[in-house]
């Protein structure tokens, strides 16, 4: 579902990404770790079309990310470390708008439903995005990728600033997620996160995908270790 062959991104002289490769298959979750600059934003940004690759192929579902853009973001969702969305309007006519930009009309007793398997509490549907907390706009954003029916979903640091309880409901709702077969590429500095959740793990430095591991045959304090000798 999501494959990056030979993937190389040059600024100049700067070489952001160097000869990635990487398969995701429908329902598994891949967890990118590194330090800034290690090529984890660059990667998913190919994959959302935002930059050019200098050479080599980002595709979604078979399909080039370059030769088919708008096909290609027909097929993903994409929430970044900070969910933009409109302050004035409320979560559920955030959901309303962002599904319509998709094409998509959802009856409000189907919005709703959206928000609430997402986690958002029903009281909170109605309003403003505003006075919204960081984990209540990830769930809309959960919401919106939900009700797009994305193949293919890509997550920028998103438990960031999320306080324990926020970041376990996030989770929980990535393994549902995935049990439904949507494919999800996530970067993260946040190692037991990865572990918990993700069911492969790749570390990144300096552009280059150094390794990656099953998660289910390395411990977090293992993770832990081989990641600080890998940065």
């Amino acid at each position: 579902m999501i494959e990056a062959k030979h993937l190389f991104k040059r600024y100049g002289d700067h070489v952001a990404l160097q000869d990635l490769n990487l398969k995701i298959e429908e329902g598994e979750i891949m967890a990118l770790l590194g330090q800034n600059g290690a090529g984890k934003t660059t990667t998913i940004n190919c994959f959302m079309g935002f930059v050019e690759p200098s050479s080599g192929e980002a595709s979604i579902a078979g399909l080039s990310v370059s030769s088919h853009p708008e096909e290609t973001k027909k097929l993903l969702a994409y929430i970044p470390e900070t969910v933009m969305l409109y302050p004035n309007l409320s979560g559920i006519e955030n959901l309303a708008f962002f599904s319509a930009l998709a094409g998509l009309q959802y009856k409000d007793a189907e919005l709703r439903a959206y928000l609430s398997k997402s986690g958002l509490q029903e009281v909170a549907h109605s309003q403003r995005v505003g006075g919204y907390s960081k984990g209540m706009r990830q769930k809309v954003g959960i919401a919106i990728a939900v009700a797009k029916k994305a193949k293919a979903l890509f997550l920028d640091e998103p438990t960031s600033g999320l306080d324990p309880k926020a970041s376990n409901e996030f989770s929980t709702i990535l393994k549902e997620l995935s049990v439904q077969g949507t494919a999800i590429l996530m970067a993260t500095h946040d190692i037991f996160r990865a572990k918990e959740v993700a069911h492969k793990i790749g570390i990144m430095r300096d552009g280059q995908l150094v390794t990656v591991l099953e998660a289910n045959d390395i411990s977090a304090n293992e993770l832990e270790s081989l990641y600080l000798k890998s940065i």
